[in-house]
């Protein structure tokens, strides 16, 4: 084959990377923003999540299913002396109609966030406002990263759920 004899050139494989690297920047952009949304939604999704079957579990008044995701232990049950601090029957008169919310019918997750960093190390958990009932103040949940275990957070926290 002579210099002269060469292959004509064909624009297509260069285009094609072309797209592919503008997909893939569009691709990143996508998932910065969805990282970086204001409710936490996606970027703490797995403790969402938690704080929302949690909730589902009470209203539909299973509150062995509950106290399970409470303690992050499905099998709490083989091994009740384990959670002698804060029993079921304890858990049941805090979140049943007797406790603080009475009767939980309803619930909305409306955001997740982390609290600000203190010193050098970060925090181990997430709190998760959640407004029951429809009342106007939310309830703040701390969910550990971990373990996944909940508790209230204290009400040191000020959560600004929406951007003003």
């Amino acid at each position: 084959m002579g210099l002269m004899d060469a292959k004509e050139y064909d624009p297509r494989p260069a285009q094609r990377r072309w797209k592919m690297a503008g997909i893939a920047a569009a691709l990143v952009v996508v998932l910065l923003v969805l990282w970086f949304w204001p409710s936490g939604r996606f970027r703490y999704m797995s403790e969402w999540g938690i704080a929302n079957r949690f909730f589902a579990a009470i209203e539909q008044k299973n509150f062995d299913a509950a106290y399970g995701l409470y303690n992050a232990d499905a099998d709490w049950k083989q091994h009740p002396e384990k959670y002698n601090q804060y029993t079921l029957s304890q858990f049941t008169l805090d979140w049943g109609p007797a406790g603080e919310y009475g009767a939980i019918a309803s619930h909305q997750v409306e955001c997740a966030k982390e609290p600000p960093q203190r010193g050098f190390s970060s925090p181990s958990g997430v709190i998760i406002a959640v407004t029951l009932n429809r009342r106007t103040a939310p309830t703040l949940l701390w969910v550990e990263k971990k373990s996944h275990t909940l508790t209230l957070a204290p009400d040191i926290w000020q959560v600004r759920c929406h951007a003003e």
